[in-house]
């Protein structure tokens, strides 16, 4: 009651004006906004501390850093400016400097577990790292948050049913992204779903508790609402939520963030229900040996990928993922190629993923389809100072830069409307594309990937492979640069890829969320079986 009853803070006003600016994409009022708090509120480090991370939030990189540096430079024991001065090299793809800058905070924080998750997220984006060191810094998160959770603790006891019962399993997801976000837009058909299959008693149903713990509240939400028992944990603590899903009953408990940002995953090592299981919001081990099993596919996860996991990985049959677009998406365009006269290729991932094998093999690709061009799109490139070095870049490597064109973010509705623009997806590597190449590939657009050891390098591989295009995935750098080309030569065919991929989705077990939903619902009754005796 009493933090609801603070005086708002003088620069509150401004800071919400700016906010609302920025998601109306006034843009030019937004930075006017920003400007005057920063200089008005210049010594008030929280201050800028918010700014700069609205600033981020759209992709406004070089002023983000002006005040995360104020802050940093007037007061060193402020830890928070140099953890959003490590997330900005995250963000910027400069894997060394962000593990470095993380690794030092750790130092000075020892408990701080956002510094901890944020360490183990940014290998998951360096090409650099081996799978040995991704699972041996994920080990050791796991044992820190045993620890921190009051030690080691007995596995929670089943629930007795009887013979004569039928009762659903109880199964609870918890993540801060039930929201329009890749996580929320993945898993809410598969709720609602999970509810009719209960009414219709269907298969092995099960009842569903939703644990949200973000601060985001859209349609999606008001989807996922309506088919769950929902319940808002973002102001409850580790132990609170975990009492919460104690007090529930809950017989399987769901991960869907692992180390994202927003995880609850600490409330997992208080052991909160007899099983608990990893699943679509994280791509690699937890690290956490209280976590029984992560739930992949045969493409995700070949024979040898569970040297990888602590957890014991579970093969759903028709894949780890199920898509279903968004109600806004248009209408596929004609092949842009076939009005331009040259190939445009183009990639709308995280710039995170941006490394310099990437650069190199893009540019390649280049340079083997004469006068084609390079769409990349990302709120980043909004930062002109982050956008040239990114020119700088290509040039570096005997790119025109005039070859390259770099947008920033937009409206989703807008952003499905320009692949009209592209003719060819690459995806980046080891950090492939998801919901990004799912989009693509609904708005008729091809994608070469590259899949490689991780479980992250194959989430385009298995997507294509679950819509039956594995064609499209390169083996080395060099097949990858061959058959971009080999699309690129043969504009009729790129055509007839628009014409014919949405229908090849429709049919595929990539949107069959009936069966789906079936075979997790099958997975979660064999897992909890197995692992609560």
């Amino acid at each position: 009651m009493e933090e609801m009853n603070k005086p708002p803070k003088p620069w509150e006003t401004a800071f919400q004006l700016a906010w609302l600016q920025a998601s109306s994409a006034q843009f030019e009022a937004f930075l006017e906004s920003c400007k005057n708090i920063s200089e008005i509120y210049r010594t008030d480090d929280e201050a800028l501390i918010e700014v700069g991370r609205l600033l981020v939030d759209f992709g406004f990189l070089s002023r983000a850093r002006w005040c995360f540096e104020t802050v940093s430079h007037r007061n060193r024991e402020d830890m928070r400016a140099e953890l959003h001065l490590a997330n900005l090299a995250l963000i910027e793809g400069d894997h060394i400097n962000a593990q470095k800058k993380y690794k030092a905070l750790q130092l000075v924080l020892p408990e701080n577990s956002i510094i901890k998750r944020n360490l183990l997220l940014s290998q998951q984006y360096d090409p650099t790292l081996s799978y040995e060191d991704r699972l041996k810094s994920a080990r050791s998160w796991g044992k820190w948050a045993i620890s921190r959770a009051g030690g080691i603790k007995t596995r929670p006891a089943k629930r007795r049913i009887t013979a004569s019962e039928s009762m659903p399993l109880k199964i609870g997801y918890v993540s801060s992204d039930f929201c329009q976000h890749t996580v929320g837009l993945f898993v809410k058909n598969i709720i609602q779903q999970h509810s009719r299959n209960l009414i219709a008693n269907v298969g092995n149903p099960v009842e569903v508790f939703v644990y949200s713990s973000g601060r985001i509240s859209d349609w999606v939400t008001e989807e996922i609402k309506r088919y769950s028992k929902f319940k808002d944990v973002s102001s409850l603590d580790d132990k609170s939520l975990v009492d919460i899903i104690q007090k529930d009953k809950i017989d399987l408990l769901v991960d869907l963030s692992g180390h994202t940002a927003g995880s609850r995953l600490t409330a997992f090592a208080y052991r909160a229900a007899p099983v608990q299981v990893s699943w679509l919001g994280y791509f690699a081990t937890t690290g956490l040996s209280y976590i029984d099993a992560v739930l992949l596919d045969k493409w995700h996860a070949p024979l040898g990928t569970e040297i990888q996991f602590t957890e014991e990985i579970f093969h759903l049959h028709n894949g780890r993922l199920n898509y279903q677009p968004v109600p806004w998406a248009p209408e596929v365009s004609p092949a842009p190629c076939l009005k331009n006269g040259f190939i445009t290729f183009g990639c709308f991932n995280n710039t995170s993923k941006l490394n310099s094998g990437v650069f190199d093999v893009w540019s390649s690709v280049l340079q083997a389809v004469p006068n084609s061009r390079l769409i990349l799109k990302w709120r980043t490139f909004a930062d002109e100072k982050f956008s040239n070095s990114i020119f700088d870049t290509f040039a570096h490597i005997g790119i025109d830069p005039n070859r390259i064109e770099l947008r920033k973010a937009s409206f989703h509705a807008d952003l499905l409307q320009e692949y009209q623009h592209l003719d060819i997806a690459l995806d980046p590597f080891p950090f492939t594309g998801g919901l990004t190449s799912c989009e693509s590939l609904w708005m008729g657009v091809p994608i070469v990937t590259l899949p490689q050891q991780n479980v992250v390098s194959r989430q385009t591989y298995a997507i294509l492979n679950a819509i039956g295009f594995p064609d499209w995935a390169a083996t080395t750098t060099a097949q990858y640069i061959s058959i971009a080309k080999l699309l690129a030569s043969n504009p009729e065919q790129l055509q007839s890829f628009r014409d014919s991929l949405r229908n090849h989705m429709r049919s595929s077990a990539l949107m069959d969320t009936i069966k789906f939903t079936q075979e997790l619902e099958a997975a979660f009754h064999d897992i909890y079986h197995k692992f609560s005796q």
